[in-house]
């Protein structure tokens, strides 16, 4: 068991990774209340898989499951509307604890209904995918989805604890697994070049599923996240921004295939961030073959690396460009992309010129497509 702390004062609280902690949640959750009611979110993919293990685990619990559809639609008004309904019929109080069991989905949803249930309920995050565990039910950041973007309504609200049972992991499809590990090589990207080179090392046994290089990559990933949240929890300066590296362009890829299982949140990263570093190149900010050696890195474990490997079509630049138009992070100053100097240096680049953007993705687009017809 590795335990990782995210000290934010009084709303400080622990990350557990192992395994069995599912078995463990009644005993866990008695320390967090002796309220015996307990409410647990989830969708039909994860329920099918682990709902039973957990219901199980709440030994002097009484555990009421909400089960929600799978997909990134869930993330909506018309969901969390359903949601705050169902538990408000169950008559919460603040001393109660809601479960959130899945992947960023119901991280996210169930952190934001949360957030606004009786101004403030406590939850837990129990991760169930690779990418929940390393990023997003880290931090307190909750949302859904809208018409004109991700994310773009939500709330700060952390969870009381976080359970990453490493045991989820292995009935993931082996594309989830790919997705997750996008976030995990994200942090050597940002700011820690040992760890980069770890990844470039290990992926491949960490994507078939070995427990020591899970358990390290996991553990590695939040630890730094976690001291990046205790700086700027809020993201009111730029430390916390830097986790953004990739999702710029990720994110509008998503809304170009219509957040579909066309393009999950983990593929889109590992696009943008190879994105973020060409364009970084195009520029003269980073050397081209730390570009080349992140692309094919990720092409190398079966993952993509240009738009047109995920169906963008050639001409969607301007619409790229529009996607990002609605991004949360712009401000008054215009649209900040995370770029990097090399690998382990990324930073935050304010006043880039959507023009430049835009010439970039146009060539971009059609970039993997030119290269395999040069091959």
């Amino acid at each position: 068991m590795i335990d990782v702390p995210v000290a934010l004062n009084d709303r400080s609280y622990s990350i557990s990774i192992g395994r069995g902690l599912l078995a463990q949640a009644g005993e866990r959750l008695a320390a967090f209340t002796r309220r015996k009611r307990v409410a647990i979110i989830t969708d039909e993919s994860v329920a099918a898989r682990h709902l039973p293990a957990l219901v199980a685990g709440l030994q002097g619990f009484e555990p009421t499951p909400i089960v929600l559809p799978a997909g990134e639609g869930t993330k909506s008004f018309a969901q969390l509307e359903q949601l705050l309904d169902r538990l408000l019929a169950l008559d919460l109080t603040r001393s109660d604890v809601v479960l959130a069991l899945g992947g960023g989905v119901i991280g996210d949803l169930t952190g934001f209904a949360a957030a606004i249930l009786k101004r403030g309920t406590n939850f837990i995050q129990i991760p169930t995918t690779l990418l929940a565990m390393v990023d997003s039910s880290v931090g307190g950041k909750t949302g859904i989805n809208t018409k004109a973007g991700k994310n773009l309504v939500g709330a700060f609200h952390q969870p009381l604890a976080v359970w990453a049972d490493l045991d989820c992991l292995t009935t993931l499809p082996a594309r989830e697994m790919r997705a997750g590990y996008a976030e995990i090589v994200k942090y050597g990207l940002i700011s820690d070049p040992a760890f980069y080179e770890w990844c470039e090392a290990n992926a491949p046994r960490l994507l078939a599923g070995d427990a020591q290089a899970l358990a390290h990559a996991v553990a590695q990933s939040c630890r730094a996240k976690a001291a990046i949240v205790a700086a700027d929890e809020r993201e009111t300066d730029d430390v916390r921004a830097l986790l953004n590296l990739g999702h710029t362009f990720g994110h509008a890829l998503e809304a170009e295939t219509g957040f579909s299982t066309k393009l999950l949140h983990g593929e889109a990263v590992g696009i943008g961030m190879a994105q973020a570093f060409r364009f970084s190149a195009l520029r003269g900010l980073c050397p081209q073959a730390d570009a080349e050696r992140l692309t094919a890195h990720l092409q190398s474990l079966g993952m993509m690396a240009w738009p047109a490997e995920a169906g963008i079509s050639a001409d969607a630049a301007a619409r790229l460009v529009a996607h990002m138009a609605h991004d949360k992070k712009k401000t008054a100053d215009g649209l900040p992309f995370i770029l990097a100097r090399e690998i382990g240096d990324a930073f935050v680049a304010k006043g880039v010129p959507l023009e430049a953007v835009t010439a970039f993705l146009q060539a971009d687009l059609s970039g993997s497509s030119e290269r395999r017809s040069a091959a």
